[in-house]
């Protein structure tokens, strides 16, 4: 017998009792205020975990799936607030993207399909660590300050990732959102990207595109067929894409996007989840991370492959070379080719628009040489953080971010869009006028609201294509340098604060100046320190001209913030693995 009964929307445990329970009316979506009595009963039915701290980052919340009800609930009510404020469509993502299968997480989105707003990210710590008598003051008083119009509708957008436990969280979040008086809609299985999609299609009254699975995939397909229909179809770069879909939602869609897909592009799906974990031993972040082949992947030297991670918002590059070693194409180079790529079309189509890249201190700093030096376009470090490198690029005409990690996009600004389309019409010299098209198929092609994989991935093999460039072609056109990352157990991170987009530590005191002496003992030396966002560790970052210096300063530096910012444990060891 099931340990659960369905109440509506409603799981309620009854450690294997089959008892009835008579839940108060959900309040309609014409109740003008909050009813805080059905409010406190379904939250009992979503209860909070004792013990556990949750705050909203970047990632939204992420933890062991177990411990996430009363999250999920709470989220349910955060979003209807959220819509209701800005009178527009709010999304609800279930998901932990390159997280072990174990966890899960939920993050909000905003109405362009942006992260949500930092003052909310408060509010959503806030809400989800209230406990139940403070429930009421906190809702009231997030109402307040952020002067939330009851009498408003609320409608949002749900969407899950393949995990086991997505499906029952997502109904938690159904349950705060319709105690509230809100309105849903349940997508169900679709990546992270696609979510954030649908969310800016409805705010802008299918100006951006047709608000449904289908509506996506034809978008992107078509501006791909437009963009790739002049490439030779025979050409180096048409060999076979070989995808490891990391076991996760990104197998599903892929495999439902085939068919709008021309049959000159190959690709062949890996990790589909038939078999192995998701995110175990594969995945975007595991190549990047371990700098290692994803398992399940069969592969020859020079074959073109790429990892997705669990919810398919990012993606890196890889091949097997000579050697029979990895060679990694991350988001650095991937913002590279892209960047190159519109530069030559905007000068193509005489168009004097702002081209900017946004990097974090974590790109490489041969990409940041290249980019400035051979491809002249500016670029701009930013923190880490998606929602740091997205803010950064809506100051240019066209801003491309991408992190290290693969996740990333390029953004255009509604007046750039308005050109480029406008020439594609309107200009008289042909060069020019299919320049501005292909800008346009372009814009059509990347999801400006997000990271999206399948979206980069496309927008890749275009560039390829009309280069007519292998992957180790793409790969030469700059060399990185040899880099390690290490982290430090420290009795508590907030000892180390930072300046310069995170490049340099302003305290403890002593700690840069000595950064500053380790990098000048070696060449193309570059280090910085950032404390963890979640958990109290430090995170070290080296590169030089060789991986033995980059190792040996990487060691070097760890042992400083060991000793300078309160390391436990034992000392770093020479061991960088």
């Amino acid at each position: 017998m099931s340990n659960w009964i369905s109440l509506g929307q409603s799981c309620v445990p009854l450690g294997g009792l089959t008892l009835p329970v008579l839940l108060p009316p959900i309040p309609s979506a014409s109740r003008k205020e909050m009813d805080f009595e059905a409010i406190t009963n379904y939250s009992k039915l979503h209860a909070k975990p004792p013990g556990v701290f949750l705050q909203y980052g970047t990632a939204g919340f992420r933890t062991k799936a177990e411990n996430l009800d009363h999250t999920m609930f709470c989220m349910g009510l955060l979003a209807v607030l959220r819509s209701k404020q800005t009178k527009a469509t709010i999304g609800v993502m279930v998901t932990a993207s390159h997280n072990p299968e174990e966890d899960n997480g939920v993050k909000l989105i905003d109405p362009l399909g942006e992260m949500l707003a930092p003052t909310w990210e408060d509010h959503a710590t806030r809400l989800v660590n209230a406990e139940e008598r403070e429930l009421q003051h906190v809702l009231t008083d997030i109402c307040k300050k952020e002067d939330v119009t009851l009498q408003q509708e609320a409608f949002i957008v749900i969407g899950r990732d393949t995990r086991p436990s997505s499906k029952k969280l997502s109904q938690s979040v159904t349950d705060g959102i319709s105690v509230l008086g809100g309105q849903y809609h349940d997508y169900g299985l679709v990546t992270t990207p696609q979510l954030h999609y649908m969310v800016r299609c409805r705010n802008t009254d299918g100006i951006y595109g047709t608000a449904t699975v289908q509506g996506y995939y034809e978008k992107l397909s078509n501006a791909f067929v437009e963009l790739t229909k002049e490439t030779n179809h025979q050409s180096r770069s048409r060999t076979a894409l070989k995808i490891d879909c990391a076991n996760g939602i990104g197998a599903l869609k892929l495999k439902e996007m085939e068919p709008y897909l021309p049959k000159y592009f190959v690709m062949h799906r890996y990790n589909v989840g038939s078999k192995g974990k998701l995110n175990h031993l594969c995945g975007a972040d595991f190549v990047k991370v371990h700098q290692k082949f994803p398992v399940g992947l069969e592969m020859k030297p020079g074959e073109r492959c790429c990892s997705f991670d669990g919810d398919a918002d990012r993606i890196v590059y890889f091949c097997e070379d000579a050697a029979e070693c990895l060679c990694l194409l991350d988001g650095d180079k991937i913002a590279t080719l892209i960047s190159t790529f519109l530069k030559e079309l905007l000068d193509k189509a005489g168009q004097t628009l702002t081209l900017a890249v946004i990097q974090t201190a974590y790109a490489n700093g041969s990409s940041t040489r290249y980019l400035k030096e051979t491809v002249k376009v500016p670029v701009h470090c930013v923190k880490t953080g998606v929602k740091h490198l997205h803010h950064k690029a809506q100051e240019f005409d066209i801003g491309v971010y991408f992190e290290a990690n693969g996740h990333g996009t390029v953004v255009f600004s509604k007046a750039a869009e308005e050109k480029i389309r406008n020439q594609a019409k309107e200009e008289k010299d042909p060069q020019k006028r299919e320049a501005a098209k292909m800008l346009e198929n372009t814009i059509d092609l990347i999801n400006q609201a997000v990271g999206d994989a399948i979206s980069d991935m496309l927008v890749v093999e275009a560039i390829l294509a009309l280069k007519d460039f292998t992957i180790q072609e793409w790969d030469a056109l700059y060399v990185d340098l040899p880099n390690r990352q290490l982290k430090v157990k420290v009795a508590d991170r907030r000892v180390i604060d930072t300046t310069d987009a995170e490049r340099r530590a302003v305290t403890p005191p002593g700690l840069q100046e000595r950064i500053d002496r380790l990098t000048k003992q070696f060449q193309l030396a570059r280090a910085f320190v950032r404390p963890s966002g979640t958990e109290d560790v430090v995170r070290v970052y080296a590169e030089a001209n060789t991986q033995e210096n980059a190792d040996r300063l990487a060691h070097e530096v760890s042992l400083a913030v060991y000793h300078l910012a309160g390391g436990v444990g034992e000392p770093p060891t020479t061991e960088v693995r």
